[in-house]
């Protein structure tokens, strides 16, 4: 049997710039954090002529041609599985259509071991690039490739999104002190709302191929506001961090009217109210996780439990996609 795992992510700061129809033209730039809440999946071979496959729902199919979930049947094409009668079972500590880049992690751990059961030997960025190309070229789902990246590659990365395709990978330098203070102080709590992130991303995806200027100028300083955001973390000014969160998130709902809805709004309010510097919706909006950078977190945990939010408690990830049992 062969397991691996892939971490989920919260994304530190750019986020929405690394979808094709921005990048391509003006280049994006964001930091992504994987944290330990994982994705698994299980591999192994079976002793009849079938694929079995388990997610929240069970397939019984005689030929990869056959298998209704998507991004399993684009996975074994990619790696010329035809012939091959195995089980493939998947996991996950958090469910999907939270905003914490599920898809990405599915997508990555997958590959990761299929390559393993056929004794292949790929690279972390190789890793990446395979999952990119089976979501965004093959399924044609408008989304972005942080998620991907970054539940390949682990840490507190950034990544630059360039024209031409490329990705350039780079760990955030964060003193010890100021990681330890970071992850301590970042609090993240469920909605109870889940969403797909496909039908919020298109509509900014739609508009960045029509050049709508307002989307444009919005992506150009959510850009600016991650490197800003970089330089807040790596001179050690988390204060500032947790400002320039509250900023992006302002910008982040003008992207869309389903960005955010009077219930999180109003969780929201209660957060800064109540011991919270800054924070936003995980992902690309509409519900999921809210995050928050905080200074006084006893007091901001019991605010949000008591007005019935709960609390996922996290610690940052440094391994990214990895081989767990083989």
């Amino acid at each position: 049997m062969i397991i691996t795992r892939s971490p989920l992510r919260i994304s530190l700061g750019g986020g929405g710039t690394d979808l094709p129809s921005y990048y391509e033209k003006h280049s994006g730039f964001l930091i992504a954090a994987a944290i330990d809440k994982y994705v698994y999946i299980t591999i192994h071979k079976t002793f009849v002529k079938e694929l079995l496959i388990k997610y929240s729902k069970l397939e019984k199919v005689d030929h990869v041609g056959n298998i209704e979930h998507p991004i399993i049947r684009e996975c074994l094409r990619e790696l010329e599985m035809p012939g091959s009668y195995i089980e493939i079972a998947s996991l996950a500590d958090i469910p999907s259509g939270t905003g914490l880049g599920s898809s990405g992690s599915f997508t990555t751990a997958l590959l990761k071991a299929l390559h393993t059961h056929n004794n292949h030997i790929v690279s972390t960025r190789f890793l990446a690039e395979q999952a990119c190309e089976i979501e965004l070229e093959r399924l044609r789902e408008p989304i972005g490739k942080q998620d991907q990246y970054i539940a390949s590659f682990g840490g507190i990365t950034t990544f630059e999104f360039l024209p031409d395709g490329r990705v350039e990978v780079a760990p955030v330098k964060l003193p010890k002190e100021t990681q330890y203070n970071l992850e301590d102080n970042l609090v993240l709590f469920f909605t109870g709302y889940s969403r797909s992130a496909s039908s919020i991303l298109k509509e900014q995806d739609d508009k960045s191929k029509q050049d709508n200027d307002e989307i444009s100028n919005n992506l150009h300083f959510v850009k600016e506001l991650g490197k800003r955001s970089l330089d807040a973390l790596e001179s050690g000014n988390l204060t500032e961090f947790g400002e320039l969160m509250n900023v992006h998130w302002e910008h982040k709902k003008k992207r869309s009217g389903n960005m955010s809805n009077s219930k999180i709004d109003e969780w929201y309010e209660l957060a800064i109210k109540n011991g919270a510097v800054g924070g936003k919706l995980i992902g690309a909006g509409g519900g999921g996780f809210l995050m928050f950078y905080t200074e006084n977190k006893m007091k901001l945990r019991h605010t949000l439990m008591d007005a019935g939010l709960e609390e996922v408690r996290f610690r940052f990830d440094f391994e990214g996609t990895k081989v767990v049992v083989q």
